[in-house]
Formats: C-alpha cells, structure tokens, sequence
C-alpha cells in the first residue's frame, strides 16, 4: 500500500501512473483518509494532463502546434487534484 498526502492547495505529487492494481491510501486536508486504486489515481493523472495541455494549447501527445518560441514540452506534470469520494 502507497500512502499519500494532499497539500494544502488540494493536489497530490503525482509524477508517473502507478500499477492499476496497487492500493492507494490518500490522507486528505480536512482529516479523512481515502483509498484508491492505482487506476482510479492514473485516471485523475491523464485528466490533469490532458487539461494541462488544453490549457496551453498543445496537442494530444503534448506538442506544441504553435511558434517555436515555447520551451515547455508539455509530456509531464507533478500535481494531481484529488478530493475525497472521487472515482466512485
């Protein structure tokens, strides 16, 4: 089992997707404490991404189709925002 700790701002630190099988035991800012599986955390991760890469304009697989100006390669992200109750 994985524990984790949300931070104040309500996200986790969540840089790679986990096992889908793997539980997660997530302690949140008011005091609960949830548990999850790994794919339940790998789907809020691909949602974040993908509203990562919304938000700044950059395409499905994290390109940007714009000047080449930008640096940011837009394949990764460290923060989830997980709340409890979430996946069911």
């Amino acid at each position: 089992m994985i524990t984790l700790q949300q931070d104040a701002e309500g996200f986790i630190r969540m840089s790679r997707h986990y096992p889908a099988s793997v539980r997660i035991s997530i302690t949140f800012t008011d005091g609960t404490t949830g548990e999850f599986s790994g794919q339940t955390l790998n789907n809020a991760y691909d949602a974040a991404l993908a509203d990562f890469r919304a938000k700044n304009d950059l395409d499905a697989r994290g390109y940007s189709r714009t000047s080449s100006g930008r640096t940011n390669s837009g394949n990764k992200i460290d923060f989830v925002p997980v709340h409890p109750g979430m996946g069911e």
